[in-house]
């Protein structure tokens, strides 16, 4: 009778430890709140207000798996998609998993993973925009590629001691295949990050090809490709409660790619931000931040303003309030969500615009 009961005990420890080695974890974030925006049109001054799905977060449903195999290698998966709050419809019905599906092993020396995943643009600007690529107003607005994600990827991501190296290569971006054309949607980037104590800088340099519709049954070469190339650099001093930021991106378009908002294309643009975090208590901080978005050879330069206050109820939940402004000169038309897409009011030519989110988040 002992000897069964110990085997019975042992039988459990071991199952125990078994399942202890693979673990799947169901997370989320489920964002909302009031908007207001206010913009000059074409019959006058105009405002619009509602319900807006995701302020400070996209709402997002995903589960993450880890499974240990041994040696120190793991394998490791991500499935992530968005969802809108306030229509409870999906974030793209194109796409069940749009925010991310990727599988990958990972060891002391990093981890590689496979499918749809965040570009290295988007991992920077999470380290060193001060707004965090806050879904409304944030470094996002000006230069949409901070936010990016891409298809039929490889990436890379290892870090030792205070240094992280990172790069990826994507075949192609939305099952834009082409025989022929090896670098029809390609996009491939590196990056670099040193943090140490209460300081952090970081580099990177990325490439996209566009892609080309033309020519199909032709072979593709880069020359005749557009493409545009980005690079970036950027840092973070904390220092008490306090933590400033700043940051530098380059991008210029060739064979007739166009960056947003750019008048022209095959043209170039200096981005400039810095910002400033500041933890008036533990649940309570407060964010402010200026974008500056150099489009060259030509005046149509526009600013945005963004200030962020938040409140944490709880570890998961927490009240926040964000406003912004955007100062356009001389034809430029950016929004406080972006160039052209605020909503139900298009930002006219030389027009500035407002706009205020109180919100709700909820994190699982």
């Amino acid at each position: 009778m002992k000897k069964s009961l110990l085997a019975l005990a042992a039988f459990g420890l071991f199952a125990g430890a078994a399942s202890a080695q693979s673990t799947v974890t169901l997370f989320g974030i489920v964002d909302a709140g009031f908007a207001r925006l206010t913009a000059k049109t074409t019959t006058g001054s105009k405002s619009v207000q509602g319900i807006t799905n995701s302020g400070l977060n996209s709402s997002r449903l995903g589960f993450r798996g880890v499974e240990d195999l041994g040696g120190g290698l793991k394998g490791i998966f991500v499935l992530e998609s968005g969802f809108n709050t306030d229509t409870g419809s999906a974030g793209d019905s194109n796409r069940l998993f749009n925010r991310g599906a990727y599988v990958g092993l990972q060891n002391q020396w990093g981890a590689i993973t496979l499918g749809r995943q965040q570009t290295l643009m988007y991992d920077f600007g999470l380290i060193y925009d001060p707004m965090a690529i806050s879904t409304r107003y944030s470094i996002t607005s000006t230069a949409a590629e901070f936010a990016s994600r891409a298809d039929n990827a490889v990436k890379y991501v290892g870090t030792f001691g205070g240094l992280t190296a990172s790069a990826l290569y994507s075949f192609t971006n939305n099952g834009q295949e082409t025989a022929g054309k090896f670098s029809n949607g390609r996009e491939y980037s590196a990056a670099l990050s040193y943090a140490a104590g209460p300081f952090s800088i970081g580099a990177l340099y990325d490439q996209s090809n566009a892609v080309d519709t033309n020519n199909a049954a032709g072979v593709q070469t880069v020359s005749g490709t557009q493409l545009t190339r980005r690079a970036a650099i950027a840092g973070t001093y904390a220092f008490g409660p306090a933590k400033v930021y700043a940051g530098y991106r380059y991008a210029h378009g060739f064979n007739g790619a166009t960056i947003t908002g750019a008048p022209t294309a095959n043209s170039a643009s200096n981005l400039y931000w810095a910002g400033l975090g500041y933890q008036l208590t533990p649940a309570f901080s407060l964010t402010g931040s200026v974008y500056y978005h150099d489009f060259r050879n030509t005046s149509a330069d526009p600013w945005q303003f963004v200030a962020t206050a938040d409140y944490a109820l709880s570890k998961r939940t927490d009240l926040y309030t964000s406003l912004s402004y955007v100062k356009n000169k001389n034809g430029s038309s950016l929004g406080v969500d972006g160039f052209n897409t605020s909503s139900a009011i298009n930002v006219q030519p030389g027009a500035n615009q407002f706009g205020a989110t109180v919100g709700v988040r909820h994190k699982f």
